[in-house]
Parts: structure tokens; sequence; C-alpha cells
């Protein structure tokens, strides 16, 4: 050997670090003898093989939940931590948050008859789930429960339908056949003939009768009467089966409701909507108590005044006086006119009754029976009532005492709470 490659050689030597006591030279060079590979390195190196074969064997979708973190508490994957707001990031999210609340706004506007049907179903599925909570408590299972009150529900339009629709029929038949002899007392009138001798009413009446204006809007008026009576078949219709859902699914839309709050806060907010829910269901409740004093007070009253078809025009008033501010006032006119219809006398009665029976359940009977399903204040009572019909008329009346509980129990549980804890 030269010099040279002796020096080359006593570098490399120097170069290399220094073994270990007890390790052979050739593990410290991760070689074996004979420049194998040793056995640990290979099996890491067989272990890289299948997972990648594993990887390129798995589908796309199982790869997507892996790389999510996909389990049974998370199926789509664990939330990633939230982002850091950027300056145009914030902008852009204020604008798209506007233009959806707008989007919102209008979608709510065009939809307002079928979110007045859904909140009308809402209202009775809450109002009725206290019947059936207490058949539950009675060992009934709940679907039957469910099955019986609505049967309850609809044996009372049954029962509704059959009470009017004779009375109606027979009296339109009876105004039909006494309609030549209302035509012959008004040709005969002293007053009626003056006024036709002045300004020639007959005449008038009788061109107006042959231009032919008057079969086509008779026409147009059965159409339009025809389709109101469509529509309220189809809505009375729409709003019993979505009281059916909305009653068979009232507890898993509570829960999924509650599963929104955070866990932390979960139980208080399932205890607040527990009560809120108490007090709407107590609400409903009350306005079925008073329009059944009412429709009792009218049956007793018309009975003994002797007005005709006594048991459906107090269906009507029941009926009638759930609809807040204005229901009351439409059955008494009903009455009223039917009475005078009777005889004059009768018809006065029925309007002096009416105007007194008002105020007292306006002033008495209102307040005080919602004060005990809802627990708010008579005061607070009327006012909520007031705003309420202004604002969104028969529907913002008839949600106006339920949020104005909610709306007190919020109060009085979190924030007042809070203003005393500063």
């Amino acid at each position: 050997m030269s010099g040279q490659d002796r020096g080359d050689s006593t570098e490399q030597e120097r170069a290399r670090p220094p073994v270990p006591a007890g390790v052979p030279k050739e593990e410290t060079l991760g070689e074996e003898p004979g420049g194998r590979r040793p056995a640990a390195d290979e099996r890491h190196h067989e272990e890289d093989q299948d997972q990648r074969q594993e990887r390129s064997d798995e589908t796309g979708y199982r790869r997507l939940l892996r790389e999510a973190g996909a389990d049974d508490v998370f199926p789509f994957g664990r939330p990633g931590r939230p982002l850091r707001a950027h300056a145009f990031l914030l902008g852009f999210t204020g604008a798209l948050g506007a233009f959806t609340a707008w989007l919102l706004v209008q979608a709510v506007l065009n939809a307002r008859q079928v979110l007045v049907l859904i909140m009308v179903a809402l209202f009775l599925s809450i109002g009725l789930n206290p019947l059936v909570e207490v058949l539950r408590r009675r060992g009934v299972w709940r679907p039957l429960a469910i099955g019986a009150v609505f049967v309850l529900v609809i044996g009372f339009f049954v029962i509704f339908g059959f009470a009017i629709v004779p009375p109606v029929t027979a009296q339109v038949s009876q105004l039909a056949q006494d309609l030549p002899s209302y035509v012959q007392q008004l040709q005969q009138n002293e007053t009626l003939a003056r006024l036709d001798q002045e300004y020639r009413l007959l005449e008038n009446a009788q061109s107006y009768l042959a231009s032919g204006d008057v079969g086509s809007q008779a026409f147009g008026g059965l159409l339009d009467a025809g389709r109101v009576v469509l529509g309220a078949f189809f809505s009375t219709l729409t709003v019993l089966i979505l009281t059916l859902y909305f009653l068979s699914a009232l507890p898993t839309i509570k829960d999924n409701f509650y599963r929104l709050v955070p866990r932390s806060r979960r139980a208080r907010v399932a205890l607040l909507g527990d009560e809120i829910l108490t007090r709407i269901g107590g609400y409903v409740g009350g306005q079925l108590t008073i329009g059944a004093i009412a429709g009792t007070t009218s049956f007793l009253f018309l009975e003994i005044v002797g007005v005709p078809y006594a048991l459906a025009l107090s269906l009507i008033v029941a009926v009638l006086d759930l609809v807040p501010m204005i229901g009351a006032i439409i059955a008494a006119v009903i009455v009223s006119v039917v009475g005078f219809l009777t005889d004059p006398t009768i018809g006065v009665a029925c309007v002096i009754f009416f105007v007194a029976y008002q105020q007292f359940e306006n002033y008495v009977i209102y307040p005080r029976v919602m004060k005990r399903s809802v627990n708010v204040p008579p005061a607070v009572t009327i006012i909520a009532a007031l705003v309420g019909g202004t604002l969104l008329g028969v529907v913002g009346a008839l949600i106006a005492i339920p949020t104005a509980a909610a709306l007190q129990l919020i109060l009085r549980e979190v924030i007042m709470p809070r203003q005393e804890s500063i």
C-alpha cells in the first residue's frame, strides 16, 4: 500500500464516530457482515410497504373518514379549531350574512300563509300534549294516547259539522221559499213605492237584470265562494295533519333543539324550555276553557229567550271565541242577526247580552284564567293581546300571551340574576 493510500485510510478512520463499548463495529455502520440490511430495518421496510399497500387498496370515502377522525360520536369527523378572523374575511362574512338575512325575510313574507298554518298546528300540538301526558302517566302507550286525543279532536269537528250543516241548509231552503213573498212585500211598501217613483228603482233593476251582468257576477261570486270553501277545507286538513305530526314527534323535536345548546348550559336551557312549553300548553288549555264557558253561557241564554238552533249558534260562539280580539265580536254579530230575524225584541236582547258578557269575559274571566294558566299578570295579558293583534293581526293576538309568558320567564331567570351579580 502506498503512503498516499495509508494517509487516506487514516483520515477516514478519524472521520468515523467512536464505536461504543460492547457493540460490534459492523452494527454501528448499519450493515451486517457481508453488506446485508439489518433485520430491524427489513421489518420496518416491510411494514411501510404494507401500509402503502393498504392505503392504495383503501377507498376514497374510507380515507376521508379516517382523515376526518370520524367515530360513533362524530360520524362526519371531529370539528376543527375556529378560523381566525381576517379583516377581509370578516367583511365578506358580514355582507354574506346581510344578504342571507334579506333572503330569509323575503322567504318568510312569501311563505307567511304556510307559516301561519305551521304555527297554529304547533300551538295545538303543545296544547294537546298535556292530555297525552295524562294518559301516559296512567300507563297508556304514547302512540295510543295520541290517537285517543286526536279522535276526540276529530269527534268535536264532526259534532260541530252535524250541528251546523242542518240549520244552514234549512235556512237556505226557507229563504228560497219565502223569497217571492219578500219581493211582494217590498213592492207593496209605501216608502219603497215613493222611492221608485222618484228614482225609478224597479226600472233600473230590470234593466240591470236584462243586461246579463248579474249572471256573470253571480257566477264569479260562486267561484270565489267555492275557492274560499276549498281553501278553508284544505287549510283545516293541513293543520290537523301537522298537529298529529308535531304531537307524535314533540319529544324528539325538543331533544334535537336542546342539543344545539352547549353541554354546560343544556340542563338549564332544558328546564327553561320545558317551563315555556308548559305555559304555552296552559295558554291553549285556558283558551279552550274560555271558549267552553262562552259556548255554555250562550246556549243557556239562547234557550231561555227562544232563539232557534241554540246548539249550533252556541258552538259557533265557542269556536270563534278562541280567536282573540275579533272572534267574539263576529260570533255576537251572527247570533244577534239570527235573533233579529226571529224577533226584534230577541235581537235587542242578544245585543245587550253579548255586550255585557264580553265586558265580563275581557276584564274578569280572561285575565283570571290566563293568570292561572300562564302566570301572567292581568294587565300584561291585556296589553300583550292588544299589541300582538295590532302588529300581526289574529296570529299576533294568538301568540302574544305565551310570548309574554316566555319573556317574563327569561327576564326573571336569566336577565335579572345577571343584573344582580354585577
